[in-house]
């Protein structure tokens, strides 16, 4: 109606994603819908869109099955990323190899990974683990940029950051972001605004 969208649009999103992309864009989204409440839950995880627990979902991978729609929303680089003053003490690394030696590396805890997509360290170097583990990409984030280690970060995290600086800038690792609603609920003006929006 001429009042414009209203009710609730829960968006679930990767907490990188959540944070640092959708974050920045939601005042002019907002401002153009003012009767609209949004939720953005921005996690180690996803909200089932089969259980109804969010309206839209951007997701690391498609998903494989579920009353569910998903397209590629985009692509998006990571590679490695570490402090000067960490690289000042240690050296830098001259090949991937050497990083398994002398080297503290920052990642995710292996048995809590959410997505199969988020193993990053083997496309690097085959074998590399991180010693330094956090399930969060801005605790892991927050510890690369105090001089922590040598980990890997989306590039529009790592490259926002005056205090880091890439390590091995030409090895960039390629991900997608995919866009999902649920079938029954895809065409509702809230969330056709949604997906338009994002």
């Amino acid at each position: 109606g001429a009042g414009g969208l209203s009710g609730t649009l829960r968006i679930s999103a990767s907490e990188g994603f959540g944070a640092w992309i959708l974050a920045p864009q939601v005042p002019a989204f907002i401002a153009a819908h003012p009767g609209l409440t949004l939720d953005i839950v921005a996690s180690s995880g996803f909200l089932s869109l089969s259980k109804r627990e969010a309206d839209i979902a951007v997701m690391l991978s498609r998903p494989k099955a579920g009353p569910v729609l998903a397209r590629k929303l985009s692509d998006y680089a990571l590679r490695l990323y570490a402090a000067p003053a960490y690289l000042a003490r240690h050296g830098v690394p001259q090949r991937p190899a050497d990083l398994a030696q002398g080297y503290r590396l920052v990642g995710y805890i292996p048995d809590l990974l959410y997505d199969p997509t988020l193993r990053y360290l083997d496309e690097i170097d085959p074998g590399l683990t991180a010693s330094l583990r956090s399930s969060s990409i801005n605790a892991q984030h927050r510890l690369l940029a105090a001089g922590a280690g040598i980990g890997v970060l989306p590039c529009f995290m790592g490259d926002a950051d005056p205090a880091l600086v890439p390590v091995f800038p030409e090895r960039r690792i390629v991900r997608s972001f995919w866009l999902v609603t649920h079938k029954d609920t895809q065409n509702l003006a809230r969330i056709k605004a949604g997906k338009d929006w994002l």
